[in-house]
This record gives structure tokens, sequence and C-alpha cells, in this order.
């Protein structure tokens, strides 16, 4: 329904119009976008984010053997499947008292790597580039586009485009020089993450206790052959992220406010140290802040805590604006952790899920995500953290913490590092990330490809690392064990777009609970009990719009930037409707990306 109001407020009289983007699909379950839009102040004035599928995995998992868990918790996505299995693994490990041999772990830190380099590649390239290609622009921002042309690119001398006008035509879908080499891109990486985990995206040579990979020679020289193959691509890509995004400040002034919060950010940790890890609770303090990517809270720019044991005592899963009967009176599973802390009813652990379907109602309950917090002792304050999309928080966290030192990525004096080596035709390269002044959409995207780099310079060092233990004779890859009666286990590990937990509790050797927490129900919950908008909402709401269209033929780009920016899984298509479900402008189709008319 469209309604027009005129309201008495600072500036010139309202226009209200309500726009709805639904669905947006994704991969785990289907997202819808609401929004009352300001035309005449230019400014989204109220935001609803919407979820319409009930998957269920928390309700049928009960009951299977847990050493299936992998396996079936692979399928919630079918894009960052292996990043479940993961994340599983990690839970079971430690529910089973067992730790991975040493190059078991490299291989799956290897996988994990190629993960991330094949995912945010192509979400970056040709999904979230979509909305900032020469197509798009010249139908939202034909000014933008015009002042493009004319300005050079300051780092044609690595990418070889002269204006930035020319970096947006190479993103135009499928004409593109950058969208097509970045899908060729995705597939060498893709090829890199089979050699490691056998099957993408659902591995099928990783398991509780090891991997099925066998460390012979070929395995990694073909995986090492093939990084170096994209080693320069990435180096141009940075750069030509910096010349596109700088542009847009310049060009938009004040465009650091579309898809801004609160710097409030969740990484729970990624690429496990063999040398400390063991997957004992007890020692997670320890082991966690090992990890090549360090897990951690910021509030306002500071870095509140890199243990993940605080991490993990303090999530809360609140209902709210969500379909579901609350659990509050239910006998917990966990009241204590390991270490004799307790445990508390909403967190993951003891969490049973009530569904409760009914109508959507943005006044009450309107959405089948729940609303995943963390409880900031200091405050009192449940607090909506999101993930920066993944790589916005990973580096955010990692920068503070100055814990990773290898030689391909240092983390000091507030900023990362990264050393890329000398590729084909470009030169050895250090790049350096630091925590910018807002977190807005524009920072989430430049982050990706910052982060792109830096799974790269990891894999270099895990190669080396796995090639040397393999040259010393220790091959092995799988610890055996056997699943106890009764046990718990939790996993932190981050999937591409953000944080991802595994919580189990085993009785009777079954499952009694488990509870995986993607990002995507971080960033995507709708308000909580107290309120609080969930991350989108809260990012999309009081932005201002700077797309040049009216509402007749308004296509929203603002908006999905700022949407995008979190990577909410792949996008499938967007639909703009306005009125009682007709379709004002189709902005993205599954497959050809912008429309040109």
């Amino acid at each position: 329904m469209t309604a027009t109001e005129q309201m008495t407020a600072a500036g010139k009289p309202p226009q209200i119009v309500e726009m709805d983007w639904d669905p947006i699909t994704r991969i785990i379950g289907n997202l819808g976008i609401y929004t009352k839009i300001d035309f005449a102040n230019r400014r989204v004035t109220e935001c609803h984010s919407t979820s319409s599928l009930f998957r269920g995995y928390s309700v049928f998992m009960k009951g299977k053997d847990p050493r299936d868990a992998g396996f079936i918790t692979s399928r919630i996505c079918g894009i960052c499947g292996d990043n479940h299995t993961t994340c599983s693994v990690y839970a079971q490990n430690m529910a089973y008292g067992i730790a991975n041999p040493p190059m078991a772990e490299w291989i799956i830190n290897l996988g994990e790597a190629a993960e991330y380099l094949f995912d945010h590649t192509i979400f970056q390239d040709n999904l979230v580039f979509v909305d900032f290609c020469e197509a798009m622009v010249r139908q939202t921002n034909p000014g933008v586009l015009a002042r493009a042309e004319a300005t050079a690119a300051p780092h044609a001398g690595v990418h070889g485009m002269r204006t930035i006008a020319d970096i947006m035509r190479a993103l135009n879908p499928f004409e593109g020089a950058l969208y097509n080499e970045a899908l060729r891109v995705s597939r060498i990486t893709r090829e890199m993450f089979c050699l490691m985990e056998g099957r993408h995206v659902h591995p099928s040579t990783v398991y509780p206790g090891g991997v099925g990979t066998m460390p012979e020679p070929t395995v990694f020289t073909d995986y090492l052959s093939r990084l170096l193959e994209i080693i320069d691509f990435v180096k141009k890509a940075v750069v030509l992220n910096d010349d596109l995004f700088d542009f847009w400040y310049d060009a938009l002034p004040g465009y650091e406010e579309v898809g801004r919060r609160r710097v409030l950010l969740g990484c729970w940790g990624a690429f496990q140290d063999p040398s400390v890890v063991d997957y004992r609770y007890e020692n997670m303090t320890d082991w966690g802040r090992a990890m090549y990517v360090t897990p951690g809270i910021v509030v306002d720019g500071k870095l509140l805590t890199t243990d993940l044991v605080t991490i993990n005592l303090g999530i809360r899963i609140l209902l709210g604006s969500s379909f579901y009967r609350d659990w509050t009176n239910e006998e917990p599973f966990v009241e204590r952790d390991p270490l004799g802390n307790p445990v508390d009813i909403r967190h993951p652990w003891n969490q049973t899920t009530f569904p409760e379907p009914q109508k959507r109602d943005f006044g009450d309950r309107y959405s089948w995500v729940m609303s995943p917090r963390w409880l900031d002792e200091r405050s009192g304050e449940h607090l909506a953290l999101d993930t920066g999309g993944g790589p916005f928080a990973r580096l955010y966290t990692t920068a503070l913490a100055g814990l990773v030192d290898t030689p391909y990525v240092k983390a000091r004096d507030g900023e990362v590092r990264i050393s890329l080596p000398r590729g084909r035709s470009l030169p050895e390269t250090e790049l350096r990330w630091s925590p910018p002044a807002w977190s807005n959409a524009i920072e989430r995207d430049r982050a990706r490809v910052y982060f792109v780099a830096y799974a790269a310079a990891m894999a270099l060092h895990f190669l080396e690392q796995a090639m040397d233990r393999m040259r010393s004779g220790d091959t092995r890859t799988f610890t055996d064990f056997e699943v106890p009666d009764e046990t718990i286990g939790c996993g932190f590990h981050e999937a591409v777009r953000g944080v991802l937990s595994h919580h189990m509790v085993v009785r009777d050797g079954k499952i009694a609970n488990y509870h995986p927490y993607p990002p995507t129900p971080w960033n995507g919950s709708p308000r909580d009990s107290f309120g609080t908008p969930g991350p989108y909402e809260d990012a999309v709401q009081n932005m201002p719009i700077f797309e040049e269209n009216g509402p007749e033929s308004f296509k929203g780009v603002d908006v999905m930037r700022a949407v995008r920016s979190f990577d909410p899984c792949l996008p499938c298509g967007v639909h703009m409707y306005l009125g009682g479900g007709r379709t004002l402008r189709t902005v993205h189709s599954p497959m050809f990306g912008a429309s040109h008319g």
C-alpha cells in the first residue's frame, strides 16, 4: 500500500511513502525489507527486516547421532556449508574430548581460506558491485556517473583502468572485465577448496577428529599454483576498491551515513593454531586467542574482550518480534559450564524452539528470525552486535588485539598488515587496514576485499606449515574417539559473512539439544524484547537517500547497498513492491544483475 502523509516537522513537509523489498531471497530464508521513506527530506524514516521461512534445524537435530551433526548442519546453507561443518567439528571435538592432529588443522585452515577467497570475491564483484556498476549508476545517479567520467583513477597504474567510470563499466554484469575475471577467480578458488575439503560446499572429508584428505606433495603444490595465479588479481582488486569507494565519498558528501550504525561488532575467530588448540573448554581462552583471526567484541571502537569463554557466556537469545513461544519455564539443559560459571536460560545451550506461526504484524511479531544479543555486563545492555558482513569485524578485532604475528599477516599498532608475494606482473605488496571513522555500508564493503588479501596471505603461511610437517614425516590426519553418553560442546568459527557458533548437548549418546547460530540471525534480527532494532533495521532506518529518482521510478539502490554490505547470504532476486503486491521495478533479477529499463 502506498501512503503519502503530510506532517509538521523540521525541514520540508514530509512525503512519506511505504516501499517494500520482498522477497530479497536468501539461501538462509527469505529476507524482506519494509520501509517508510520521506521523499521530501530524502530519508528513510522506518525499517523492518523480516524472514518468512522457518528452517527448524534445532528441532529435527534432536535424537540424531552426534557424529552426523557436521554433515546435517552443512545443509543449513548452500553457500557456506563448509563453515557449518567446520564449526560443528569444533563443537564435537570439545564434546568428545579430542583434538585434530596438526596436519588436519592445517588442511582445514587451507580449505576455509579458499572458501573466504571464493565467496568474498564472487559476492563483492558479481553481486555487491552490481549496485555500483555503470549500468546501475546511469539509472540512479547520472550526475555521479558524469563526474566519474572526468575523474582519473589514482591507482590506474596497478589495475589498468584510467577513470572511475572505466571501473564502473568493468563491473557491468556479463560485459565488464572485472565481473568476468571474478568469475574465473571463483572457479580457481573453488578448486583450491576441493583439494582440501573434497566437495564444495558440503565437505566430504571433514569430520570430528580430523580429515580424510591425504597430505601428499601434489595436493599442496596444486593448491599453491592456483593461489599464486590469483595473487595479482587480489592486489588489483584492493586498490580498485579503494579508488571507487574514495570517489564515492567525494562525489556524494554525506554518503558515510548510508548504512551507518554504532560500532557494535562481534567476531568469533577463525583458523586454529594446531600448537595451541586442544578444544578443551577449560583452555578455550588461550586457544581462542591463538586463532589466526582474533575473536573479540568491539563497542564504540574499543575492544571489550578477546576471551571466548566470556563471549560464550554473554550470548542471549531474545524473542521480542519473532514467531516463537518462550522457553524460560523449561528445565535448563546446562546450568553451569565446565569452569563452573552459571549458564543463562537464554543461552543457546538451554534454548528450546517452540514455533508459533501467525500473521505478520510490525507492531508485534513479524519475523522467523530470533534476536541474538550479547549481554554487556558493564552496562547491563543487550547489544545488537553485527558482523560487519564478516570481514569488517574480523579485521577490526584482529587489528585492536594485536595478537596475530605471521610472516604474511601481522596485527600491530592498531592495524593489520598484509604481505603478498610477487606475482606474474606485480611486485611484492604490503597492504594495511586500520579501523575507519565509520561502521557503514562502504567500509563493510571495503573491508571485504582486504580480507580476501588476508585469507590469501594466511593460506601461504598454512601451506608452508603443512608442507614442513609433511616433510618431517608427520602425515597423521585423524584421531579416533568414542561418543560419551552425556557431554556438551561448543564451537566458534567465522562463516564467510560473520560469527558462527554451534552448541550441542548429548544425552544417552544422542543429541538432546543443538543450536547453530550463523551470522544472519545476528545481522537480520527483528526488534527484540527491549525494542532494540536488529542491525539491518538500525543501519537503514534514518539513513539519507542519495538516489536521484523520485517515488515513481525509485530503485532503492542506497537501501540495497546498506543491506548488501552485511553480505546477507547470496541474493537471488530483488523486487520492489508498491501497493497490493504490484511490482514497481525489478532492481535485481536472479541472473542478469542490473535491469536496463
